[in-house]
Order: C-alpha cells, then structure tokens, then sequence
C-alpha cells in the first residue's frame, strides 16, 4: 500500500468514524429528550398506583382540575420545572422516588398516609427554595385583578401585588400560604412546617 493509498484510507475511516459519532449523538441526544418528554406527562405520574390512588384523586377535588375557565394543571406543571436544565436537576432527584417505589415506601394507602408529611414537606422545601417557580408558570402578582378575588384573597394578595408592580421582590411566594392547594394536608403539617421554617 503506498503512502498516499493510506492516508485516503486512514481519511475513509476518519470520515466514517465522525459521521458514526455524529449520528449515534443525535440517537442519544434524540433518545434522552424523548425519555424527558415521556417522563414529564400526567399519564406518566399515575401510571404509578400510588399516585392514581392518593395524591390524583385529591386533584381531581381542586380548581386546578375542573374549573370554569377550563385550564387544567397536570402533575408535572406543578412538580417539573419547565426550564431545561431544572427539569434534567428535578428528574434526578426524582430518582429518589424509583428508589422509595422500589422499597414499597408508600405501596399502600397506609404507608401512604405514614410518609405524606415527609413527602410534603420536601416538596414545600423545594418550592420555598425555588420561589414558587411553577406556579408562576401560570400565576403572576402583575396580572392579578383583586377586585374579581374573594375578599379574603384579595387582602392577602394586595401587599405583594403592589410590591410586584413597584418591581420589588414580594415577601412571599406562594407556598407559604397555598399549602394543601391541590392535595390534602398531612396531619401534623402545621407544627411540622413551622419547624421546619415553611
């Protein structure tokens, strides 16, 4: 083989060894999204019973899923952060939870209702931490019209609407007041929030 004969092969191979990469990292990167998208779905979250049986049936209960207007939230717009590099953080965490299923942590109503305040209460801690990022998915102090809230809302919205459209940080977010918004309250919560400086 002459030098100029390996070096079209050596570039043959080079070629065909990039074009292989790029390819098998479109298959993979393609793969990962699907698997986020697939992931990120309500039909997702209670394919699990102990969703379907607990946590789903208290939704089905709220504002959140049947209302006049008809915008439904579904688990993941209130549990999975919309940004990108959020949502990738929330699923690995949400490991953890394969790990609990795993082990039948909550594979009954009782065990369920044992671990509902240590559940809820990661997820305030989450949502505190965050400032209720995916609420403010869909709800925003600017755009609040207290006069068509009830009255007791209006008063605890009207402090941190006028900070929101003076362009202040308001004081609270909104898990501090809409906890057990969409599913029940675990007995205890209240001592157990406070402790825990929720």
């Amino acid at each position: 083989m002459t030098p100029t004969s390996k070096k079209r092969v050596m570039m043959g191979f080079a070629s065909m060894t990039l074009l292989f990469g790029i390819v098998l990292g479109i298959i993979l990167w393609g793969g990962f999204n699907w698997s986020l998208a697939m992931t990120n779905t309500e039909e997702f979250c209670i394919s699990c019973h102990e969703m379907k049986d607990n946590v789903y049936q208290e939704l089905q209960e709220t504002v959140h899923f049947t209302n006049r207007t008809g915008v439904r939230a579904t688990c993941p717009d209130c549990h999975v952060p919309k940004e990108w590099i959020y949502k990738v953080k929330r699923k690995i965490q949400a490991s953890a939870e394969l790990y609990h299923k795993m082990l039948g942590t909550i594979d009954t109503k009782e065990k369920f209702e044992d671990y509902r305040l240590t559940m809820a209460l990661s997820e305030w801690k989450r949502m505190k931490a965050n400032d209720s990022r995916e609420c403010r998915n869909c709800h925003n102090y600017e755009s609040m019209d207290l006069e068509k809230q009830q009255s007791r809302g209006a008063d605890q919205h009207d402090p941190h609407v006028w900070d929101a459209m003076d362009g202040k940080n308001p004081t609270k977010t909104c898990i501090d007041c809409h906890k057990g918004i969409a599913h029940h309250l675990p007995k205890g919560w209240e001592e157990a929030a406070k402790k825990a400086g929720l």
